[in-house]
C-alpha cells in the first residue's frame, strides 16, 4: 500500500482511535500534510481512494474526509484525504489556490474525488492528476469539480487548456471528464434549495438500491447543458424557493427543465483511454447530513471501482464520529487562520461499531 512507503510521519493522538488515522508529511516541510485512513476489512479492501479538495464555500475540509470516515471504517478502503494549505502556515485555507500537497498519492491510487475550485496548480503537482486521468481511472466530482481549474490567459502551463473556459480542449477539465462545464447558478445561491427526483428510466440500477427516490439538498441547483445521450442521468433537480425540505418547488418556469443533478460520464482522456465517471452538482457539508444521498455517493463509489455486485440492499453510511457540518459561504484568510484547522483535525474521533 501506498503509505508503506512514506517515510516522514506525523502522528495525531485521536481519542480511542491511535492507528485509524492520521496526519501524514511527506517531509519537505510542515504544510506538506494530507489524513490518512486505513480501510478496515470490506469490499473496499486494497483498494485506494484519493479525496482533492480546496473550494472557498462548500466545506469540502469537512464533507470529504467524513466520507473517508465512512468508506474506511465500513466498506474497507483505504483513503487519503488533500487540503489546500497557506504554504506559510500550514493551516488548511481553500483560498490559496496554488497548493494541494500530496498529489503525488495518486500516483497509486484507485479512485480520484475530486471537489476544487478555480485552483492554479504547479504542473509538477498537476501532471499527478493528469497521470491518474492518462490511465482511465475513475472518478468522482462533486459541485465546483465541473471548473476545478482556472488559468490567465496567457499562461503557459502545461495544463491551460483544462481551464473550465477552454476552446481548445472545449470546456476543460469538467466538460470532458465529468461531462459539463461551469454554466451558471438554476437556483438562487444561497437562497434556493433542491429537491431531487429520480429519473425513472434508471431507477433500476444498482447504484439507486435503496436510495429514495427524492432527495434533499441546501445548495441550489446549477445548470447543465452539454450532457449527451451517452451520459446515465439518474437524478434531475429542481429549484425549491427557500431552503427547507417541505418547500414547494417553483412554478416560475425554470423546473420545467429540470436540471440533471446525478449522473454516470463515460470519458476519453487526453491519452485516448477512456474512463467512467460520476457526477453529483450538490455537495455542501450539510448537504450530506440527508442519509441517502451519502448512501448514492457510497454506492457510486462501488460501481467505479469495479465491486457494483457487491452493492448491499441497504449500504451502511452511518456517520463514523459526531458529523456536525458548518453552514456554506465563504471565509476570509483571517476567519482561516482563527479556524486554525489542519489535516490532523479531521481525523477519527471516537471509533464506533
Amino acid at each position: 500500500m501506498t503509505h508503506m512507503i512514506w517515510r516522514f510521519v506525523v502522528v495525531v493522538a485521536f481519542v480511542a482511535a491511535p492507528a485509524v488515522s492520521r496526519a501524514e508529511d511527506s517531509g519537505d516541510s510542515k504544510s506538506q500534510l494530507r489524513l490518512y485512513m486505513d480501510g478496515k476489512c470490506g469490499p473496499g479492501s486494497g483498494q485506494h481512494i484519493v479525496f482533492v479538495t480546496g473550494e472557498e464555500y462548500y466545506r469540502s475540509e469537512e464533507g470529504m474526509p467524513m466520507f473517508a470516515k465512512i468508506l474506511s471504517q465500513r466498506h474497507g478502503f483505504d483513503c487519503t484525504v488533500l487540503f489546500a494549505i497557506d504554504s506559510e502556515t500550514g493551516i488548511i485555507n481553500p483560498n490559496k489556490i496554488h497548493h494541494i500537497p500530496g498529489l503525488e498519492v495518486l500516483d497509486s491510487a484507485d479512485l480520484l474525488v475530486l471537489f476544487t475550485r478555480f485552483r492554479e496548480l504547479a504542473d509538477s503537482d498537476t501532471k499527478h492528476i493528469a497521470d491518474f486521468i492518462n490511465a482511465g481511472k475513475p472518478v468522482v466530482g462533486f459541485r465546483n469539480a465541473t471548473h476545478p481549474f482556472r488559468y490567465p490567459t496567457e499562461s503557459s502551463s502545461a495544463y491551460a487548456d483544462w481551464d473550465f473556459r477552454s476552446k481548445k480542449w472545449p470546456g476543460g477539465f469538467g466538460q470532458q471528464i465529468l461531462g459539463d462545464t461551469w454554466v451558471s447558478h438554476h437556483g438562487k445561491f444561497l437562497k434556493e434549495a433542491t429537491l431531487a427526483k429520480v429519473n425513472v428510466q434508471h431507477a433500476n440500477h444498482p447504484v439507486l438500491r435503496g436510495v429514495s427516490p427524492e432527495l434533499f439538498a441546501r445548495t441550489d441547483v446549477n445548470g447543465v447543458i452539454r450532457l449527451t445521450v451517452s451520459d446515465m442521468i439518474l437524478y434531475h433537480g429542481y429549484v425549491l424557493p427557500g431552503l427547507n425540505r417541505e418547500d414547494t418547488p417553483v412554478a416560475d418556469g425554470r423546473n420545467d427543465r429540470p436540471m440533471p443533478w446525478a449522473w454516470f460520464h463515460n470519458y476519453t482522456a487526453p491519452s485516448g483511454n477512456t474512463g467512467r465517471s460520476f457526477c453529483l452538482t450538490a455537495g455542501a457539508s450539510v448537504d450530506w447530513l440527508e442519509e441517502d444521498l451519502r448512501r448514492l455517493v457510497i454506492n457510486a463509489v462501488y460501481s467505479l471501482t469495479g465491486i457494483e455486485n457487491q452493492i448491499p440492499t441497504r449500504t451502511n453510511v452511518d456517520f463514523i464520529d459526531a458529523y456536525q457540518p458548518s453552514a456554506f459561504g465563504a471565509h476570509t484568510d483571517e476567519e482561516w487562520k482563527k479556524l486554525n484547522l489542519r489535516p490532523g483535525s479531521f481525523g477519527i474521533k471516537v471509533r464506533q461499531p
